[in-house]
C-alpha cells in the first residue's frame, strides 16, 4: 500500500528562490474528485501520470501513481478532465537534508505558492526553513483537487 506523508505550508518570504536546484512545469486535470478520492492526470514535459489519492485531509493519505502514455494523458485532459486545469511551476529546494517541493501556481490560481515536504513517518522531525509561513496541511481549500473547483483567484481576502 502506498502512503503519502506530507505537510503543506504557505511561505513568509521569497528567500527560498535563491536555493532552487530544479524546476518543472506541471499541468494537471481531475477526472473525478469524490468524497473518498481524487483521480488526476498530470503532464510535465514529455511525461505523464495517472494519480489516485484518498481524499483524507491531513498529513497521511493513500496515494498511487502510474506512468501513462503522453498522448493518452493529453486526450484524457482535453476530453474528460474538469476545467480549469492546475498549472504550476514546481521548484525543488533542499534545506537541512530535506527536499521541499514549492509549487507556484499560475492561471486561475495565480498568486498562490505552497511548500510541501514529504516524510517517511508521521513522527519524523524536520527543520523549518526561515522562509516557511503558516502550516495549511489541514485546510482543505489548499489541496489541488479543491483548487481545481475553487481557484485561489476567486477567494475573498486571499
Amino acid at each position: 500500500m502506498a502512503i503519502e506523508i506530507e505537510h503543506k505550508f504557505l511561505l513568509s518570504n521569497e528567500k527560498w528562490r535563491q536555493n532552487v536546484s530544479k524546476q518543472f512545469e506541471y499541468k494537471q486535470g481531475y477526472l473525478t474528485s469524490a468524497p473518498t478520492s481524487s483521480i488526476r492526470i498530470r503532464i510535465s514535459d514529455d511525461q505523464a501520470w495517472l494519480n489516485i489519492k484518498s481524499a483524507t485531509i491531513g498529513t497521511q493519505r493513500h496515494e498511487y501513481e502510474y506512468t501513462i502514455p503522453l498522448e493518452d494523458a493529453r486526450e484524457l485532459m482535453i476530453n474528460l478532465c474538469g476545467k480549469p486545469f492546475i498549472d504550476k511551476t514546481r521548484y525543488i529546494v533542499v534545506h537541512d537534508k530535506n527536499t521541499w517541493e514549492i509549487d507556484e501556481f499560475h492561471g486561475a490560481n495565480e498568486g498562490l505558492i505552497i511548500a510541501e515536504i514529504e516524510l517517511t513517518s508521521v513522527d519524523e522531525v524536520f527543520t523549518k526553513p526561515e522562509w516557511l509561513g503558516s502550516e495549511v496541511t489541514n485546510e482543505k481549500r489548499y489541496y489541488n483537487n479543491n483548487l481545481a473547483v475553487n481557484p485561489f483567484t476567486l477567494w475573498k481576502n486571499n
